[in-house]
C-alpha cells in the first residue's frame, strides 16, 4: 500500500522549502512531518529530501512529487464531479512544476501561463534553465511540463512544435560607431566586447559562424538577465543577441541597430509534456501554444533539418536557418 500521507509529506517539504513550512501547510507538528519523511526514507532505503536551506527532493524525491501532482489532478477532477466527496481533509491547491528558458519567460511564455493560472484553481512553480536541461528535468520527473528545444519527444511525454524565437545582434548606434566603422568582420568583432549570458551561452559564437563564416575569440561581459541584456546594448556596455519582441520598437527608433541588417538567428521551440498530465492539463497547452502562434516565427518545413546546429543562447540552443539563407 501507498502511505499517501507520507508521499505528502515529502512533496509539501520540497514544494516549501522546510518541514516547518510543510506543517503550517499540512495542519501539523514538524515532527511529524518529520516522521512521515524519515519512515518513507527507511522503507524505500533511500534519501528522498536533502536536508538544508532550503530543503529539495533528491532524484527519487522528485518522482514521488511528481506523483503527488498526477494524484492532485485526478483528485480535483473526482470531486469536481462528485463535491460530496470534498470535506474538511480536502487537499489543497495543486502546484504543478513547469520549466523553461530564461528568454522565453522573458519574452512570451509569461502571458502564456497567466492566462492559464487566472482559469485555474492550480499554482505554478516556474523553473528555468537551459533549454536543453529544461529536457533533462522531464527525464528525472523533476517537472510535468517544459519549453525546451529538443523535438523528439522525452519518454513519456507528448511534444508540440511552438515556433522559433528570433533574436537580433544589436548595439547602440554610438558603440557601433566606435567599434564597427568599417562594418562588423571578424576582426572589428573579435576585438570588441561582447555579452554573453553564462559559461552555457554560444548564441553570439553561433551568430558570427553563420554570419561571418567561422568563429572568432571575442572580448566578453557576463550577464545573466534578459532584459539586462537589452538594457546593457542600449548603454553602449557590448553588442550581443536579443530576442526579437524585446528590441522590435528600439531598432524600429534607432536606439539599437543590428551589427548586419537582417541577420537574424531564429531558435526552434517546443512544448513537452508528462501524457499522463496531458489530458488534465489540456488548458495550459492551449495556452502555451496559442500564445506562441501570436509571438513566434512558424517554423518552416518539418524536423530539424541538417542545416541545424547545436548551439547555446541564454543557455544551450539549436539555431535555425536565416530567412532567405
Amino acid at each position: 500500500m501507498i502511505d499517501y500521507p507520507a508521499l505528502r509529506a515529502v512533496a509539501t517539504v520540497a514544494q516549501t522549502g522546510s518541514f516547518e513550512k510543510a506543517a503550517k501547510a499540512l495542519n501539523v507538528t514538524p515532527s511529524a512531518v518529520s516522521q512521515r519523511v524519515k519512515l518513507l526514507e527507511e522503507r524505500l532505503g533511500a534519501v528522498l529530501i536533502e536536508r538544508g536551506a532550503p530543503c529539495v527532493a533528491t532524484g527519487r524525491g522528485a518522482w514521488l512529487c511528481r506523483h503527488m501532482e498526477h494524484v492532485g489532478l485526478l483528485e480535483k477532477e473526482l470531486m469536481a464531479r462528485l463535491p460530496g466527496l470534498a470535506g474538511p481533509g480536502e487537499p489543497g491547491r495543486v502546484t504543478l512544476n513547469v520549466a523553461t528558458n530564461a528568454d522565453s519567460l522573458g519574452t512570451w511564455f509569461l502571458p502564456a501561463v497567466s492566462a492559464f493560472a487566472q482559469s485555474s484553481e492550480a499554482l505554478l512553480s516556474l523553473a528555468v534553465d537551459d533549454e536543453d536541461h529544461t529536457a533533462e528535468w522531464l527525464r528525472r520527473g523533476r517537472v510535468l511540463a517544459a519549453v525546451t528545444s529538443l523535438a523528439k519527444p522525452v519518454q513519456g511525454c507528448r511534444a508540440l512544435a511552438l515556433g522559433a524565437l528570433r533574436y537580433h545582434a544589436t548595439a547602440s548606434p554610438g558603440f557601433y560607431a566606435r567599434h564597427f566603422s568599417a562594418g562588423a568582420t571578424l576582426e572589428s568583432v573579435g576585438r570588441t566586447p561582447a555579452l554573453t549570458f553564462n559559461p552555457k551561452d554560444r548564441l553570439q559564437d553561433a551568430w558570427i559562424r553563420r554570419t561571418l563564416g567561422r568563429s572568432v575569440a571575442y572580448p566578453t561581459h557576463w550577464l545573466p538577465s534578459t532584459q539586462g541584456f537589452v538594457d546593457a546594448c542600449l548603454t553602449g556596455m557590448g553588442w550581443g543577441l536579443n530576442p526579437a519582441p524585446l528590441v522590435r520598437e528600439h531598432l524600429a527608433a534607432g536606439r539599437l541597430v543590428e551589427l548586419v541588417a537582417g541577420a537574424v538567428l531564429d531558435v526552434p521551440l517546443y512544448w513537452q509534456i508528462n501524457r499522463l498530465a496531458a489530458d488534465r492539463l489540456a488548458d495550459l497547452t492551449a495556452a502555451v501554444v496559442q500564445t506562441a502562434a501570436r509571438a513566434l516565427i512558424p517554423r518552416r518545413g518539418g524536423g530539424d533539418g541538417a542545416a541545424e546546429e547545436r548551439a547555446g543562447g541564454r543557455s544551450r540552443r539549436r539555431i535555425g536557418r536565416r530567412p532567405g539563407a
